[in-house]
């Protein structure tokens, strides 16, 4: 018997005073049975970062063609591409190709160091391409206030963000790395 992902619902309060956006977004995330809390995370600050209207998830871990998240025009150009993990130059080379801007999230420890040294020489042609990393102290600390209905604030001023719980205050800068 398959098992079903675990559906949680996300009140996300997003104040990006870097881009002027402030916006609260109702949500409801699908986990998928192999996805890690601390990759479900991810994908919320993600989402939180590049916050708007247009701004959507998709099938992610189940499907090849499509990235974490995504922005399409009306027109559906794809606008931005968001991909989480240690995504493949064959991977990455797609998703430059079909999208304007393409962010990937590293996160962790170990294997996003030993990846990054490996693609680092492989991604310079790509123009359109923005690679950040987040240590792993802050995606294990996100990881741990996962619940099934979450009530979240990120901030974002000059870099830095600010995840609040209510728990738990998180601050972090993720690392550009290209």
């Amino acid at each position: 018997m398959a098992l079903s992902a675990t559906i949680c619902k996300v009140e996300l309060n997003v104040i990006d005073m870097d881009r002027h956006y402030y916006q609260q977004h109702s949500m409801t995330i699908a986990q998928h049975p192999s996805e890690t809390d601390e990759r479900l995370m991810v994908r919320i600050l993600a989402f939180a970062l590049h916050a708007s209207e247009s701004l959507g998830f998709t099938k992610g871990l189940s499907t090849d063609d499509e990235p974490d998240l995504w922005q399409k025009s009306l027109s559906d150009d794809i606008e931005l591409w968001i991909e989480l993990g240690l995504p493949s130059e064959k991977r990455l080379k797609k998703a430059c190709g079909r999208s304007q801007q393409v962010i990937v999230y590293t996160y962790g420890t170990g294997g996003a160091e030993m990846w990054w040294k490996q693609m680092q020489s492989q991604v310079s042609r790509f123009k359109n391409l923005t690679i950040r990393h987040i240590d792993s102290d802050t995606t294990q600390a996100l990881a741990e206030l996962m619940q099934r209905n979450l009530d979240i604030q990120v901030s974002i001023q000059d870099g830095e963000i600010n995840w609040d719980s209510g728990e738990k205050n998180i601050s972090f800068t993720p690392e550009l790395l290209f």
